[in-house]
């Protein structure tokens, strides 16, 4: 009960603050869908105790059965290759993908990152799911010295291009408030607790939460 009270105190919806872009509505998903979130550590839950991590927060908010799929130092590249039996074994309603950050700490390119997402996209959305994509920031010295990371623009070019939901700005704030961090890629309990907040916000934006 504590944990939801401070969910729902959090200022989730002053993440969402400046993103100004008409926002499509999508079907709702009644309480109990199945809800893939796949990504890397930081939708494992790296920083934090178990049932602190940003899925099982967003399921606590939402009523959803949210597998978390998320598996430390995974990449973009490796990933596209684990998706297709996960949407087998699970079919769900919604993938909400969160991914990319370990491709950019091994200096990929942008370029090649993106085209890997989008197939993750495609095949999620393929299976029959809506896809939701969470930005996520590149790592840099400048923002790193800054102190004021910021989203990848792949990400917001990815959703204009494929016509999928994007959340923004809620990982990269995180990451710029060191009270919210475990570490300097991965956020702390506190951290989570904010980004599932934020995430539930965007998604009732768009009309897929209550």
């Amino acid at each position: 009960m504590k944990r939801r009270v401070f969910l729902s105190g959090l200022l989730g919806a002053a993440l969402l603050a400046g993103c100004g872009r008409d926002l499509p509505r999508l079907a709702a998903l009644p309480a109990e869908s199945v809800v893939l979130a796949f990504g890397d550590s930081v939708t494992y839950g790296t920083g934090a105790s178990e049932g602190e991590d940003w899925p099982s927060l967003l399921a606590d908010l939402t009523g959803w059965d949210i597998v978390n799929a998320g598996i430390p130092g995974d990449t973009a590249l490796a990933g596209q290759h684990r998706l297709p039996a996960l949407l087998e074994e699970y079919s769900p309603a919604l993938v909400v993908v969160e991914i990319g950050g370990n491709d950019f700490l091994r200096r990929r390119a942008q370029v090649e990152v993106k085209e890997d997402l989008r197939r993750i996209v495609r095949m999620a959305r393929d299976s029959g799911a809506q896809v939701a994509l969470v930005g996520v920031p590149e790592l840099s010295l400048l923002s790193a010295v800054a102190g004021r990371p910021s989203d990848a623009p792949i990400y917001a070019e990815l959703a204009d291009e494929e016509g999928v939901p994007l959340v923004p700005d809620v990982f990269s704030d995180i990451l710029g408030r060191p009270e919210l961090c475990a570490d300097r890629i991965h956020p702390n309990a506190a951290g989570y607790a904010r980004m599932a907040a934020g995430i539930h916000a965007r998604l009732r934006e768009l009309g897929l939460a209550g």
